[in-house]
């Protein structure tokens, strides 16, 4: 005759399990998309091959294993977004979900700062770039010209 015993749990065992993933460290590249900062991690990986991302203070790899409570900096065109990491996912989540994972403390800009960002970017656009390789037609007589006198 066998005897069978029984154990009641409070909770089941899967969320002991998942609380205790919680706290692993996750690959940078994953977390970035996960949390939604870009689309795919492929994306992500290519912005810290750039250069364009730091982990307290330093500059990452993909590779690079972060944590709960890890200060991520973000260059995203010209400005930069300041993150701490409060949670890492081990699945996709909805976009609601993903701004729980992070605590972003960038600041805001005021309206005159980005009116002078668009007016600087514009005469960026608007100046002419150097000249490269090549003179054209016109760039060519226009030096013969200038020889002549």
């Amino acid at each position: 005759m066998a005897i069978v015993y029984f154990v009641i749990m409070k909770e089941p065992m899967v969320d002991n399990a998942s609380r205790a993933d919680a706290h692993k460290p996750m690959r940078l590249d994953k977390w970035l998309k996960m949390a939604r900062i870009y689309k795919s991690r492929e994306e992500a990986a290519r912005a810290c091959e750039m250069g364009r991302i730091k982990i307290n203070g330093f500059e990452a790899k993909p590779s690079k294993d972060i944590k709960v409570g890890d200060e991520l900096v973000i260059k995203v065109e010209k400005h930069y977004r300041t993150l701490q990491i409060k949670e890492i996912p081990h699945r996709g989540l909805s976009a609601k979900d993903a701004k729980l994972a992070y605590h972003e403390s960038t600041p805001e800009l005021s309206p005159e700062t980005v009116e002078l960002m668009k007016l600087m970017r514009r005469a960026e656009r608007e100046q002419r770039p150097p000249a490269k390789g090549r003179p054209t037609k016109r760039d060519r007589r226009m030096i013969e010209r200038f020889r002549r006198k």
